[in-house]
C-alpha cells in the first residue's frame, strides 16, 4: 500500500489559545467565554503542554461556594476540594496532560478519545511544544470524503495491490460511505482481507464485500 492514512495534522485546529501556570480563575473563565471552549491547554515557559483546565476543573468552586462541606463531603470529593480553593491554571489543572502528536493516525486520536472520554486533545510535536487542538468533530470530518474519491482510492490502494489481475473486472461503488465490492476473485480466502482493508480506507462507513470466487466448472461426461 502506498497511502498514507489521514494524521491528526490534516484536521486540527492550528490556531489555539493557551494559558500559563500563572492564570488566574477569573481570566480563565473570561478566555473561555471568549473563545467559546470548554478546556484549555496550560503552557510551561518553553511552550510545552503540562496540563489541561476545563471547566470540570473550574465547577468545585462553585459546588462549594455556599458552605463549608461537611466531613463525608470533605473525605468523598478530596480532589474537588482542593480545586475549590485553587486560584492559578498551576493549581486547577488536570496533570499531566493527555496529548496526541500531529503524526498520529485519525484512528488512534479517536480511540484515545473513546477510551479517556476525552472531548479534544492538544496536538504536540516530538518535544511537547503545542501545534495545534483536535476536537471529536474534527475526527469526524474524514466522513465528509466524497465517494468518488473513497472509491477511487479503494480501487488504487486496494484492488490493484490485492487483485493486479482482476482490478479491470472488479466493481467498486460507493455511496453515502458505504463501499461495496462485486466481481470474481481467484481465492475467496481473500474476501476478509480485502473488507478489513477496504475498512481502513478513511471516510469508509461500512463494507459489502461481494466478492465471489471463479465459476465452477460444468462436470466432465465420462468417456
Amino acid at each position: 500500500m502506498h497511502s498514507t492514512p489521514h494524521i491528526v495534522s490534516d484536521v486540527m485546529t492550528r490556531t489555539v489559545v493557551a494559558l500559563g501556570r500563572a492564570a488566574g480563575f477569573k481570566d480563565i473563565v473570561k478566555t473561555m467565554q471568549q473563545w467559546k471552549v470548554s478546556a484549555l491547554p496550560v503552557l510551561d515557559d518553553e511552550g510545552r503542554v503540562i496540563g489541561v483546565v476545563s471547566e470540570a476543573d473550574l465547577l468545585p468552586k462553585e459546588a462549594f461556594h455556599d458552605g463549608d462541606p461537611d466531613r463525608y463531603s470533605e473525605l468523598r470529593r478530596l480532589s474537588d476540594l482542593v480545586k475549590a480553593g485553587a486560584v492559578t491554571a498551576a493549581d486547577l489543572m488536570t496533570a499531566p496532560a493527555l496529548t496526541v502528536h500531529a503524526d498520529a493516525t485519525l484512528a488512534r486520536a479517536a480511540r484515545t478519545m473513546a477510551q479517556t472520554r476525552a472531548k479534544r486533545l492538544p496536538v504536540v510535536d516530538d518535544q511537547g511544544l503545542l501545534k495545534g487542538i483536535v476536537s471529536r468533530s474534527d475526527l469526524l470530518k474524514v466522513f465528509l470524503r466524497e465517494d468518488k474519491d473513497i472509491a477511487d482510492e479503494i480501487r488504487r490502494e486496494v484492488v490493484a495491490h490485492l487483485f493486479p489481475e482482476q482490478a479491470e473486472t472488479i466493481r467498486v461503488e460507493v455511496r453515502d460511505g458505504v463501499a461495496t465490492l462485486t466481481g470474481r476473485i481467484p481465492d475467496t480466502a481473500l474476501v476478509p482481507v480485502a473488507t478489513r482493508l477496504v475498512r481502513a480506507v478513511e471516510g469508509v462507513v461500512d463494507v459489502d464485500c461481494a466478492l465471489l470466487g471463479p465459476p465452477r466448472r460444468p462436470d466432465l461426461e465420462p468417456l
